[in-house]
């Protein structure tokens, strides 16, 4: 295992983010470099890909030291799933191992915290080994993921224009559109040496 793909990586990335780009063109040169890291299946350490028997794991790979973006891999466990959320950044998502699939909802912005109007689910995606998504406040930030299978584990890797650990956002409540602030941490306290001579 080599983890110099994850390097070439936040290198690329952090050029990318350096230049002063609209959003939509930092996620279109973002995605060639996604496209090869998740080309090869070789790279993620061990300690980033460890599935929890009850809750899916955001592991973080690596911050930008200004917070300008992050690397996560989210490893799901069978059938595991997020609540509905947003993310109040960018984000791109692209599929390593196995398969997520992605609900999309239709949602006012997030000020007034009770609603009692039901959540109207707009799209549903299934993201395959290779595949990649994109999510923003600006072309549809709300949706709910789960591992698409039930009997393993699958692993994406999502880069955030942010410290995304760091960030409020929000969860929703499908009956009922009510909404409540979090800040959802990671599940570790390590990152991988991306200096390492391997």
């Amino acid at each position: 295992m080599s983890i110099s793909r994850l390097r070439e990586f936040v290198s690329d990335l952090t050029d990318i983010v350096s230049e002063d780009r609209p959003e939509a063109a930092v996620l279109e040169a973002m995605r060639a470099p996604m496209a090869r890291l998740l080309a090869e299946d070789d790279w993620l350490p061990d300690a980033f890909a460890q599935p929890h028997p009850d809750f899916y794991q955001q592991y973080l790979l690596h911050c930008d030291p200004k917070q300008r973006f992050s690397v996560v891999s989210f490893v799901w466990g069978p059938g595991q799933q997020t609540p509905i959320h947003d993310h109040t950044v960018w984000g791109m998502i692209g599929m390593l191992r196995g398969s997520e699939q992605a609900t999309r909802f239709d949602v006012a912005q997030p000020d007034a915290m009770l609603r009692a109007t039901p959540l109207r689910a707009t799209q549903t995606d299934v993201l395959h080994e290779g595949d990649i998504d994109l999510v923003s406040p600006t072309i549809g930030d709300v949706h709910q993921v789960r591992n698409a299978y039930d009997d393993r584990v699958s692993i994406s890797i999502h880069v955030y224009g942010a410290n995304i650990g760091r960030v409020r956002r929000h969860v929703y409540s499908g009956e009922t559109g009510g909404v409540k602030e979090f800040v959802s941490g990671f599940s570790s306290s390590v990152l991988p040496n991306l200096w390492s001579p391997s």
